[in-house]
């Protein structure tokens, strides 16, 4: 199966000298649900710009689906669907024509366009509001309609660019159940995001953009085995005294019944439980933090330090 889209050797200079983008190199399998992050500034939107046929390319190559972009960039809109981060729609024109006017830039027939646009506002939950205009509509409503208007031409690759971005955490997690819906139907997904616990949640694999440059490309698996410790909060029904000391394991107090444990990744939750009963401390909740991925992202753009695999 061909990769959903492979980057090589991409450069991009502005002609004010500015270096947005230097030899990056990336390849994205058909079907994963891959993570691109990376600090303001780092050149995420300058690569999405450049597949979506927005921005130039200065040198180097990107393949959507096998084919050159530069060579065919129908072949790569007729294949990507993107949800940009920044609201861009007619503001006065109701929001099932805004579908229909979509489709038909797509060579979709209104009646194909119609229906299509009836199954991804009910799967969204707006089709009851397809008659209003988008100024009369929420930000998370607003949101919902621009990812339906990226799948109007059912596209095997979705760019969403910050898709929750100023939503409140109900709708957060009503369109992560959706995108993984989408995914696990086939269509490869391109998230860039701020809030880490989204790509935790969603993705498979990512990559990291610094300065331009990739510094880290691996699976989200690989991530987690990068770092040596492991973080743990645990609520006791015993009181615990200040001065508990365990022998494997740092303990920070948080209150006299919750504590936070850090450990080894070669120790797991059992050793910890096993441990804190020898001290006759029972275990009503155990949690991971699961933090590593953000730390290691702090540490990544701190340092620059390249670790691609």
């Amino acid at each position: 199966m061909k990769n959903a889209l492979e980057i090589i050797n991409l450069n991009k200079t502005y002609r004010n000298g500015f270096e947005a983008l230097k030899n990056i190199n990336l390849e994205i399998e058909s079907g994963d649900f891959f993570a691109f992050l990376g600090p303001n500034g780092a050149g995420k939107s300058t690569v999405i710009g450049i597949i979506s046929s927005l921005v130039t390319i200065s040198s180097g190559t990107v393949k959507v689906l096998g084919e050159d972009i530069t060579d065919n960039p129908d072949w790569a809109k007729k294949n990507i669907g993107i949800v940009p981060q920044e609201y861009n729609l007619n503001q006065f024109i109701p929001i099932e024509e805004t579908m229909l006017n979509v489709g038909g830039y797509f060579g979709i027939t209104r009646e194909v366009a119609h229906s299509r646009t009836y199954e991804l506002f009910n799967q969204l939950g707006i089709w009851e509001k397809k008659d209003l205009t988008p100024r009369e509509l929420s930000g998370g409503m607003k949101r919902r309609l621009m990812i339906a208007r990226a799948l109007i031409h059912k596209p095997n690759i979705l760019i969403l660019d910050e898709p929750t971005a100023g939503v409140d955490t109900e709708l957060r997690l009503t369109m992560w159940d959706f995108f993984q819906e989408i995914n696990k139907k086939g269509v490869t997904i391109i998230l860039t995001t701020h809030y880490l616990e989204e790509a935790e949640r969603l993705c498979k694999n990512l990559a990291i953009i610094h300065k331009g440059e990739i510094i880290q490309n691996s699976s989200m698996t690989d991530i987690y085995n990068m770092k040596k410790n492991k973080t743990y909060l645990v609520k006791s029904s015993d009181r615990i005294t200040s001065d508990i000391k365990l022998d494997s394991f740092n303990v920070n107090m948080l209150d006299e019944y919750t504590i936070e444990i850090t450990c080894e990744n070669r120790f797991n939750i059992s050793d910890i439980i096993n441990e804190l009963n020898k001290k006759s401390i029972s275990v009503l909740n155990i949690i991971n933090k699961r933090n590593q991925l953000e730390e290691l992202f702090m540490e990544l753009t701190n340092t620059g330090v390249s670790n691609d695999s």
